[in-house]
C-alpha cells in the first residue's frame, strides 16, 4: 500500500513538472516570438517589407572599418535574438529537471520516421533561429531523444517557421515561399531521418554518453539547485564560443559581402558560393528575407538569392559549435553538406524558374 502511494505521488510530480515546463516555455515564446511576430506579420502585409538587411552598411576597407562592421553586425544580431536565446536557455535547463525522461523518450526517442515527424511537428510553435534552438536541441539529446527527432526539431524551427513563411509570402512572393516550404519539408523530415540512419548505434553517440554521465552528482538535490546547475552549465559551455564565433563570422562577412555585391550576376558558380556562405553564416529569425531583398536590389540574380533562402537560416558555424557535444562530427558534417546541396538545388531552380 505504501509503495502504491509513493508511486502515485511520483507519477503526479512528473506530470506536474511537465505541465510547469510547458507553461513556462509557452509564456517565454509568447514574449519572445508569438506577440512580436504577430505585429511583424501586420507590417509585412501592409508594407511588403520587414526592415533593413542585417548586412546593410558592411564595409571592406581598412582594418578599423572591418572591425567596426563586424562589431555592428554582432550587436545587431544579438539585439535581435537575445530574448529568444534567453527563453531557449531557460527551457533547455528546465527540460533537464522538470520533463520526465520516460515521456520524452517515448515521444522523441524513436529512431524511426515517426520520431522524426514528432520532432519536426513539435518545432513549429517555437519559431526560433538556428542558434536559439541549439540549447533546446542539446537539452533534448541529454534527455535521450533520438538523433533524428532532435535534428528535425532543430531544422523545423527555421526551415518551416510558420511566421517566416507568412512574412516571405508578403515580401518575396509565392515562388520563394513555395520553394522554401518544399525544400524545408525535405530538410526537416528527409535529412533528419537519414541522419538517424547514419547513427544506428545511438549508444556510441556523444550526446547519449553525455546524458548517461551528466547530473549524477546533483540528481538528489533540490529542484532549484539542479536547475541552477543545469542553467550554469549551458552558459559556460555554449555562450562564450557562441559570442566569439558570431564576431568572427562578422569579420569574414564584412570582407566578403561588399565584394560579392559588386558582381551582379546569376552564374552556377555564384550559386555554389552563396550556398556555402549561407551555410556558414548566422542570422536571426527571418533576416534572410531582408538579405535576399538587398541581394536582388544590387542586381544579383534569383539563383544565388534562392540558395540563401535555404542555407542562411537553417544552420551556421556558431550553431554547429553550440550543438557539438550533442551529435557526432560525422552527423554534423552530413547536415552541413546536406544544407549546402539543397541550397544549390534551390539556386538552380530559382535561376531557371524565377
Amino acid at each position: 500500500m505504501h509503495t502504491s502511494v509513493s508511486t502515485d505521488r511520483s507519477i503526479s510530480k512528473k506530470w506536474i513538472g511537465l505541465f510547469l515546463f510547458a507553461v513556462i516555455f509557452a509564456i517565454g515564446l509568447y514574449w519572445a516570438k508569438w506577440n512580436p511576430y504577430y505585429h511583424k506579420a501586420l507590417l509585412a502585409s501592409k508594407e511588403h517589407n520587414i526592415g533593413s538587411s542585417l548586412l546593410e552598411g558592411m564595409q571592406n576597407g581598412s582594418f578599423t572599418e572591418v572591425i567596426h562592421s563586424a562589431w555592428n553586425y554582432s550587436i545587431t544580431y544579438f539585439l535581435a535574438i537575445w530574448k529568444a536565446l534567453l527563453v531557449a536557455t531557460v527551457a533547455a535547463s528546465l527540460m533537464q529537471v522538470l520533463v520526465p525522461r520516460e515521456w520524452l523518450n517515448r515521444v522523441l526517442g524513436k529512431t524511426g520516421f515517426l520520431g522524426t515527424v514528432s520532432g519536426g511537428l513539435l518545432s513549429l510553435p517555437s519559431m526560433m533561429c538556428t542558434c536559439c534552438a541549439a540549447p533546446v536541441v542539446s537539452g533534448l539529446r541529454k534527455c535521450s531523444s533520438s538523433v533524428g527527432s532532435a535534428i528535425a526539431f532543430w531544422f523545423g524551427n527555421t526551415a518551416l517557421n510558420p511566421a517566416v513563411l507568412i512574412f516571405m509570402a508578403f515580401v518575396l512572393g509565392w515562388k520563394f515561399t513555395i520553394l522554401r516550404l518544399i525544400l524545408g519539408v525535405i530538410l526537416v523530415f528527409g535529412v533528419s531521418y537519414l541522419a538517424n540512419r547514419i547513427n544506428k548505434d545511438n549508444l556510441t553517440d556523444p550526446g547519449i554518453l553525455e546524458k548517461l554521465n551528466s547530473n549524477e552528482t546533483s540528481k538528489n538535490k533540490p529542484l532549484l539547485v539542479r536547475w541552477i546547475v543545469a542553467f550554469s552549465k549551458i552558459l559556460v559551455t555554449i555562450l562564450p564560443l557562441y559570442i566569439v564565433s558570431v564576431f568572427v563570422m562578422g569579420l569574414i562577412i564584412s570582407w566578403l559581402y561588399p565584394i560579392l555585391n559588386s558582381h551582379g550576376m546569376d552564374s552556377f558558380w555564384l550559386i555554389i558560393a552563396f550556398a556555402i556562405i549561407g551555410t556558414l553564416f548566422v542570422i536571426p529569425t527571418a533576416a534572410e528575407i531582408a538579405i535576399i531583398q538587398a541581394v536582388l536590389s544590387v542586381g544579383i540574380g534569383h539563383g544565388p538569392a534562392a540558395a540563401l533562402l535555404i542555407t542562411l537560416p537553417v544552420i551556421s558555424v556558431p550553431s554547429i559549435i553550440m550543438v557539438r557535444k550533442a551529435f557526432s562530427k560525422r552527423t554534423l558534417a552530413f547536415l552541413a553538406v546536406s544544407v549546402m546541396v539543397l541550397g544549390i538545388v534551390a539556386g538552380c531552380i530559382g535561376s531557371i524558374l524565377f
